[in-house]
């Protein structure tokens, strides 16, 4: 797609499509939404299409990442697609990886609607939605047919009516079942949506989960990554633990972060948000405190694991930013919603111009 031609379909996506779609319930959309794109991508030429347009194609891109190389260094972050239905066509979109899930090992509803909103006036989206999914073993059945040579992210947690003594169980069960499909984990104990799971980031629960996941990718004959996905609002001395934990447990490194609990500095007006009631906060609201958690994680850490960033990337100056404050790689959500299918392309192209 030429650049003025490219400009004009992301000028169009936000100030025309993007206004229509506000004007409706934030999930009921995002299905529509997930259905339309199924549909168009089933249309003869479309996907060689969408490649030519959105995807950047430069070797200066690549980045080799706890044994794994990418073909980009921008992802799509977990939820999006959590029962790992669009692979394919989000990386078509310019995704240099997907990560799935939440996955969890048996289907669960999540919490009750509505429970996905958008607060416009910061360009964020509140969420609680609960790790609604269909069930590990059904998204590893999907992702054995998805298209050769896309790296895929499993993003797991354990059901809510799971006790978090028997949670290693949980995460025992979705890491066999997605394990011969996907190219690394993501533990996941840090959304503020399930009751309870962030416990499970207090040092021992938290070592005694990672210590038995990494031995079960040790003793495959090829084992895979094991990440740590953490939230935003940990204090230094909860990060300092994390840091420890990882080096300890030998994992292969930290996703920071995950949706914040702090309404601070929020320019949507404070009784909506009230209004609107608990959960997740994603978006630039989160932007500074992600970064800096990064920062924090990789300066007291001297660089001993891969960091991706994730947490109010709505712009190429917002993904350069992570990257320089320590982040191998990023992810997307909530800039994917607000700036449309064509943010992983602006970014790499910045990446490239940047060198």
């Amino acid at each position: 797609m030429p650049a003025k031609t490219f400009l004009y379909f992301c000028a169009m996506y936000k100030r025309i499509l993007l206004p229509i779609l506000f004007r409706f319930d934030a999930e009921t959309i995002h299905h529509l939404v997930t259905s339309a794109i199924k549909f168009a991508f089933r249309i003869p030429g479309v996907p060689a299409l969408a490649r030519r347009w959105f995807v950047v194609n430069d070797p200066r891109l690549e980045r080799r990442v706890f044994g794994l190389t990418f073909p980009n260094p921008v992802g799509l972050a977990a939820g999006f697609d959590k029962n790992a239905e669009l692979v394919d066509e989000l990386s078509d979109l310019g995704f240099g990886f997907i990560e799935i899930g939440t996955v969890t090992p048996r289907p669960q509803a999540g919490n009750p609607r509505p429970r996905l909103f958008r607060l416009k006036a910061d360009r964020g989206l509140l969420n609680r939605m609960g790790f609604n999914n269909k069930g590990a073993g059904p998204a590893a059945e999907r992702l054995r047919h998805r298209r050769a040579g896309i790296l895929v992210g499993g993003n797991i947690g354990k059901n809510k009516d799971t006790p978090n003594e028997n949670a290693l169980d949980d995460y025992l069960l979705c890491f066999h079942d997605l394990f011969p499909v996907v190219d690394y984990f993501v533990v996941n104990v840090s959304s503020p949506n399930t009751p309870g799971l962030r416990a499970l980031q207090e040092k021992e629960p938290l070592t005694r989960i990672l210590q038995r996941l990494q031995q079960a990718t040790q003793q495959q004959a090829r084992p895979k990554p094991i990440l740590l996905k953490i939230a935003p609002d940990l204090t230094n001395r909860q990060l300092d633990d994390i840091i420890d934990i990882v080096t300890s447990t030998g994992i292969a490194g930290v996703i920071a972060t995950n949706t914040t609990i702090s309404r601070e500095g929020l320019r949507t007006n404070s009784r909506t948000v009230e209004a609107i009631g608990a959960g997740g906060v994603s978006g630039p609201p989160l932007r500074e405190r992600a970064t800096a958690v990064i920062r924090y994680l990789h300066q007291q850490s001297g660089g001993a694991f891969p960091i991706i960033g994730v947490g109010g990337i709505n712009t190429a100056d917002d993904a350069l930013e992570k990257i320089r404050a320590g982040a191998s790689l990023v992810q997307i959500y909530t800039g994917f919603i607000y700036e449309g299918p064509g943010i992983a392309k602006k970014i790499c192209e910045s990446l490239v111009s940047n060198g």
